[in-house]
């Protein structure tokens, strides 16, 4: 299993490119399978989800012409289901990622059943699927879980609904909204996820005919249309991998330029980190990040449904909070189980105290280099910039969980001065 290997102490300097985003990649690749003609997808991130997502959808009967990636933004596919040769999505498949339960909705929608193993991914909370099933329930979808699986039947197709999500979910609204396209009649989707990912999927789905009004709101309305059509979509630049590198750059005290991104994406990152001493300079499709002085203040937190601060940037945060002075508070809304990274962050000296859904962290003169473990994607990467500050050696296992979440992490860093390499199994 391959480790990542940091020599902490070098400010980031240089100009890191960033990559189309994961969370919007996986949704409209699962949206191929509304169409009997092509989707072609562009800026697609050369990431382990991708990849698993286009098995997945392979198995499915899905054509898939793959583009090169010889660089951040030059990925594409095309994606063609003219022939649906299976609906199960199995257990092997789907149990790698929680997304794969996407082609549900698709499915049942276009072919009238669907068979599909419950979801695995990130242990970092329950995520049940209740709001995915209720909602197609009210579709007309009849549903039954039997041996792991979700058994989804609509012979006569599915019929336009009221849905109110009783909480924020960003799966479920993209599930019910791909859904909905197909349905007979009007559907509205109330208290949906309001996630740029969300309309980046709605942008792509009204490309291919689908009729969808209230993009960008928490209330989505959609007239069900007879079929659905190919198109040509640029997939949006990822906000996680920009607040991300935004909190490597600042930990490090460097200087970094973020190009090919969305400041608009950002805007609750920024307004947080501004208290914290970092200068943040946009432009149209960048941002530069500098300290203003000569260290970091100790800033509160809480993770919310966007435009709140989000929940996949809450773990780099508290990286960036292990060095900083005075107190920060972090608290966690989202997921019940984040805090997973803290053990390992104490390990090389961060002061943190977790009580319930909120940790305190104490910041410290500095960061010791040790040998620590990966939990999950987001863990996995906070552990990434601690070993950036950090003094010494630091080595980072089980980092399979950054391949799932990050396109070329450690050539990126490296590329600005980050002492940083993979060792390769049996290294």
């Amino acid at each position: 299993m391959d480790r990542m290997r940091i020599i902490g102490g070098v400010p980031l300097e240089g100009t890191i490119p960033i990559g189309g985003a994961k969370n919007a990649a996986l949704p409209l690749m699962a949206a191929s399978l509304l169409s009997d003609e092509t989707l072609r997808l562009e800026n697609v991130p050369d990431l382990a989800d991708v990849a698993a997502m286009a098995n997945l959808l392979a198995q499915h009967g899905v054509d898939i012409e793959r583009g090169e990636w010889p660089g951040p933004g030059d990925g594409c596919l095309e994606l063609s289901a003219a022939h649906i040769t299976s609906v199960t999505a199995p257990y092997d498949l789907v149990r790698k990622m929680r997304a794969s339960v996407l082609v549900l909705g698709p499915l049942v929608a276009r072919c009238g059943r669907a068979r599909v193993s419950l979801p695995g991914g990130c242990a970092i909370g329950t995520r049940p699927i209740d709001l995915h099933i209720n909602g197609l329930r009210k579709f007309g979808v009849e549903i039954e879980l039997s041996g792991g699986y979700v058994e989804a039947r609509a012979p006569k197709g599915l019929h336009g609904a009221e849905i109110v999500f009783p909480f924020v979910s960003v799966g479920a609204t993209e599930q019910l909204l791909m859904a909905a396209t197909l349905a007979e009649g009007e559907s509205v989707l109330i208290n949906a996820a309001r996630e740029p990912e969300i309309g980046d999927l709605a942008e792509c789905l009204v490309k291919m005919g689908a009729r969808i009004d209230g993009v960008g709101s928490d209330r989505l309305h959609v007239t069900g249309v007879g079929r659905l059509h190919g198109a040509v979509h640029r997939i949006i630049p990822d906000r996680i991998e920009t607040g991300t590198f935004i909190m490597a750059a600042a930990a490090t005290g460097g200087d970094v330029r973020l190009t090919h991104t969305r400041p608009d994406f950002v805007t609750a990152v920024i307004r947080r980190l501004d208290g914290a001493g970092i200068e943040l300079t946009t432009a149209e499709d960048s941002i530069r990040v500098r300290r203003r002085g000569d260290g970091l203040d100790g800033v509160d937190v809480t993770t919310e449904p966007y435009p709140g601060y989000p929940t996949d940037l809450q773990a780099q945060f508290m990286a960036l909070m292990t060095t900083a002075r005075g107190v920060s508070l972090i608290t966690e809304t989202v997921f019940e189980n984040r805090f997973m990274h803290v053990p390992e962050l104490a390990r090389m000296g961060a002061n943190i105290t977790v009580q319930g859904a909120s940790a305190l962290v104490r910041g410290v003169p500095r960061l010791i280099g040790a040998p620590v473990m990966a939990t999950d994607l987001r863990a996995s990467v906070s552990l990434v910039i601690a070993g950036l500050v950090a003094e010494g050696e630091t080595v980072i296992n089980r980092v399979y969980h950054l391949d799932r979440g990050y396109e070329r992490l450690e050539d990126k860093l490296a590329a600005c001065g980050a002492r940083i390499e993979r060792l390769r199994d049996g290294a």
